[in-house]
């Protein structure tokens, strides 16, 4: 067995850490100990708060989720649901009698009532696929959702019948699609997604829409029941124009579906208010920029107007949820990395309510929160300090208060990493660049360690004060653990994030690296021991920073994209990527893409680099990672790839794939830390001319 492989079972296999100095480090197996909550719920009387408790399960190596329930003071904490299933999407019926929620304890996703009274659940449903946005009828007599229908076409060519006994190879798939594979769903078959309405007393769902369509997201039921207003691309040329929804109204007597919006742009997550006058929704106008903030907009059902409510300046809005008196809408919003919480009244004033929720993803500190907004004005929310994944918390008060702690049989018993904010000036612009930084565990400030960039990937998407169980664990391994939000990172507003708008990797490089110096002006930072990694866009920023400079020691570049040109053509949403991050096709700005492309700057790389991807990533494809792996090989730089088995984009989708990515880039970069080079030379700058 090589160090490698030696490297990655011993993680792999790690046992429990004891309670001592050297094993109280946050370790690869407290990743399958952690647990967090999502999708809470109020109950009518806003007193009980039912919400989905996510934990590992280590035998299936997969993650699992159960129904629990917690009074809204904190008390009367218990499951509602057990076993290692996954139970989700939990939805109250009006009545407040009922939950209604998916679960795969029948061993596929099917939809089950839970009682609340005394306990009991049942399932109502026998589908052949997953049904997702469960949503209940007005008066608690029907579950609408949607779900992927299958078609069948015929090969257009006549082949031979096989004799019988013999054995030919399959028939070929004809496909004539645009989007004909997408990242965790592999190749797509043949098919759309369709609105269904089921009795709550189960048997057969009635389909409510057809067509070649995707009918999915949020539905909202009008007040008589008679109707569900949703989003869909319902226009002649949807597959080049995948961005272009609208919102639209299906009658469920008639089977009219009528369109409620019309402009260019995605209009999206449709929700009446409850008296049943407004309907609110998210969009925007589309532009053809890499990012748009996304508004929250408000149509007025009788007068046929819409306007556009005053949110936090020059921020997108997440998600809404309206208030029982239609005059008040919650919703959640990213601001300088941290996703915040308001309340606004459509005349335009407005409360800040929460400033720390998240925690939803446990790799990396990224954003994503849920919450829920009871009769009174009080926001159930998914809340993190960074330290630990999302608990509950709730608006109680000047100060909000966390009613869960579920991970206080593991977390307080580890020497978790410290985070602190940093904010610098970018050496390109003076733009302020803001940043955080984790120490390991027993810091001395007056000792030297090796520093870790990691950079996020989006590139539209921002990091923040949130708990990631990788950089924790970079930090557990004595590296001092630099994240930042360089240009093009949500949350800084439109003009922030539109820096990089064609102009993707440029000087977002300048960004990052001022942050390194900006740490090593600290004086903790051993200069000769540099590191940096990034998944995704910050893969493909990895790869730029090591065409551009030799400082760093190591890179380990994941799931990038290496030839902007091949990846175009390959990738899953190539109609987009053209569109939105180019001025035009491969074959007619060939200079644009060669010009972003790593690949062009190969010949100027001497970085020691491992390559990590998923094998079924299609989002930026393998063949991404194996161009960059054989270019390094040819001009002898030392190099490694890595390829996970089963993995899509989300390359730690699983507990042990989030451990192997960890342990990979780990072994990497401990393999040149102690290496002896005596005869290095200076950081100098490599041109790219």
């Amino acid at each position: 067995m090589n160090r490698f492989a030696q490297f990655i079972s011993a993680a792999l296999l790690a046992t429990p850490a004891l309670a001592t100095e050297e094993t109280a480090k946050f370790s690869y197996d407290d990743v399958f100990n952690l647990e967090y909550a999502s999708s809470p719920q109020f109950s009518n009387d806003s007193e009980t708060i039912f919400y989905v408790r996510n934990f590992m399960d280590k035998m299936a190596d997969k993650k699992r989720s159960n129904l629990w329930r917690i009074g809204a003071d904190g008390s009367d904490h218990r499951p509602l649901t057990a076993g290692k299933y996954s139970d989700s999407s939990p939805q109250l019926s009006p009545d407040g009698k009922v939950l209604a929620f998916v679960s795969d304890r029948s061993g596929s996703a099917q939809i089950h009532l839970l009682w609340l009274d005394n306990g009991h659940f049942l399932q109502i449903s026998h589908l052949p696929h997953y049904p997702a946005g469960l949503t209940w009828s007005p008066d608690g007599s029907m579950l609408a959702f949607s779900m992927f229908v299958p078609e069948s076409k015929p090969l257009p060519v006549k082949l031979p019948t096989p004799p019988k006994g013999a054995t030919w190879a399959d028939k070929p798939v004809f496909i004539d699609r645009a989007t004909y594979r997408a990242d965790g769903r592999g190749y797509l078959k043949q098919g759309h997604s369709q609105i269904f309405v089921l009795p709550r007393e189960g048997g057969t769902p009635r389909q409510i829409t057809s067509g070649e369509f995707n009918h999915s997201g949020t539905l909202s039921w009008a007040p008589d029941g008679n109707a569900i207003y949703f989003s869909a691309n319902r226009n002649p040329d949807h597959e080049l124009e995948p961005g272009n929804s609208e919102l639209y109204k299906a009658n469920l007597t008639s089977g009219d579906i009528q369109p409620v919006t019309e402009r260019y742009g995605p209009d999206y997550e449709p929700r009446l208010s409850p008296d049943g006058k407004y309907l609110a929704y998210l969009g925007y106008d589309d532009e053809h920029l890499g990012y748009h903030n996304v508004a929250l907009n408000v149509l007025d059902l009788s007068q046929g107007t819409t306007r556009v409510i005053e949110t936090a300046t020059d921020r997108s809005v997440n998600q809404f949820r309206w208030l029982s008196d239609s005059k008040r809408i919650a919703y959640a919003y990213d601001d300088y990395g941290s996703t915040k919480i308001a309340i606004t009244r459509l005349n335009g004033s407005e409360k800040l309510v929460a400033k720390d929720a998240g925690g939803l993803s446990l790799g990396r500190p990224y954003g994503g929160a849920h919450f829920d907004v009871s009769a009174s004005g009080k926001v159930i929310y998914t809340h993190t300090d960074g330290m630990q994944p999302a608990e509950l918390a709730i608006t109680s008060g000047r100060q909000p208060q966390v009613l869960t702690s579920l991970n206080s049989d593991l977390l307080p018993f580890r020497d978790m990493a410290q985070v602190e904010e940093i904010t610098y000036k970018s050496s390109y612009d003076g733009r302020e660049i803001q940043g955080w930084v984790a120490y390991p565990p027993n810091f001395d400030p007056e000792k030297k360690y090796p520093l870790l960039l990691e950079i996020h990937g989006g590139p539209f998407a921002n990091y923040g004060p949130r708990f990631a169980a990788e950089i924790q664990l970079f930090a557990a391994a004595g590296y001092v653990t630099l994240y930042t939000n360089p240009r093009g990172s949500t949350s800084y507003g439109h003009e922030f994030a539109n820096l990089i708008h064609h102009n993707y990797p440029s000087q977002d490089y300048d960004d990052l690296i001022s942050g390194v110096d900006a740490l090593i002006s600290q004086g903790y930072i051993n200069e000769d021991q540099l590191y940096v990694t990034g998944g995704s866009g910050g893969g493909t920023l990895t790869a730029w920073i090591i065409s551009k400079t030799d400082r760093f020691r190591a890179a380990v570049v994941a799931k990038p994209v290496i030839n902007w040109e091949s990846f175009v053509l390959t990738a899953d949403y190539s109609r987009f990527f053209t569109k939105y991050w180019f001025s035009g096709m491969p074959w007619e700005k060939p200079e644009e893409y060669r010009r972003r492309s790593p690949l062009t700057y190969v010949g100027n790389v001497e970085t020691p680099t491992l390559l990590l991807t998923g094998e079924q990533d299609y989002r930026t494809p393998i063949s991404e990672t194996e161009q960059f792996y054989q270019a390094l090989k040819l001009r002898q730089v030392p190099t490694a790839m890595v390829r996970i088995p089963g993995a899509s984009h989300g390359i730690a989708a699983r507990p042990s794939q989030l451990i192997a990515k960890v342990a990979s880039i780990l072994y990497w970069f401990d393999e040149y830390k102690n290496e002896a080079d005596e005869a290095e030379k200076p950081a100098v700058a490599v041109s790219d001319q």
